[in-house]
């Protein structure tokens, strides 16, 4: 009985050791509620009111070690309220799927022969980062596990998988996962997602829609959405 209360103590201690970052997970943060309150905001005749989906983003979210995860809580709560910021402005709060007239815009990047453009293929944007280019396309379907230059459509048809580009963007293609979790700001992600055309006095009223999405979550999220917010 005494060795068996050593062991009770020793794992209390080692359960109080770990730090919260590890112990939380995404959907501790980020609420069906959360979601369903963004997906309400968008108008009933949407493409996108009956595709996005909180399952789906979840699934995404868990497939990424380190997403919504890294550092203290409130990193966590920053870095997520962050990602639904771009997500909210990209896609009209999940009103589009595909990006208007995207099919009529061409997005082949012919110099690059590592991921070539397949014959008769749009790389518009799709899912909620608006994935565009086949530079992109192609290594997002090889780490999620389908044929983004052959099919990029999947990226419009399967909520999870569109999530998943999103995520993967989010996490391996782009800075935002560390500027926003080394403490570099929202500004920082601004620059990453779209920061060729919105910086700089590029697009000033997306960026501010941009930044006002942020802090508006920040808030529901009950954290400080710290400094450097614009780019």
């Amino acid at each position: 009985m005494e060795n068996r209360n050593v062991v009770t103590l020793s794992l209390l201690i080692l359960a109080m050791a770990v730090p919260h970052s590890q112990a939380q997970n995404v959907a501790s943060i980020i609420s069906k509620d959360f979601f369903d309150a963004i997906l309400g905001t968008a108008d009933g005749g949407c493409a996108g009111k009956n595709f996005y989906t909180y399952d789906g983003f979840i699934n995404a979210a868990n497939a990424y070690s380190g997403f919504g995860t890294t550092g203290s809580s409130d990193d966590a709560k920053r870095e997520l309220a962050a990602f639904f910021a771009h997500v909210t402005h990209e896609t009209g709060s999940f009103c589009y799927i595909e990006e208007i007239d995207g099919a009529q815009k061409d997005y082949c990047d012919e110099t690059n022969t590592q991921y070539p453009c397949v014959a008769g293929k749009g790389y518009f944007g799709r899912g909620p980062i608006q994935l565009t280019w086949n530079f992109n396309y192609g290594p997002a379907g090889q780490d999620i596990g389908f044929d983004g230059l052959g099919e990029p459509e999947k990226v419009g048809q399967d909520s999870t998988i569109s999530f998943k580009t999103a995520v993967w963007f989010w996490m391996k293609q782009s800075n935002c996962h560390t500027d926003i979790t080394s403490g570099q700001g929202f500004g920082a992600t601004i620059q990453a997602v779209n920061g060729a055309v919105e910086c700089n006095g590029g697009n000033p009223d997306a960026v501010n829609k941009r930044i006002s999405y942020y802090q508006n979550y920040c808030q529901q999220l009950g954290v400080d959405p710290g400094s450097n917010l614009s780019c």
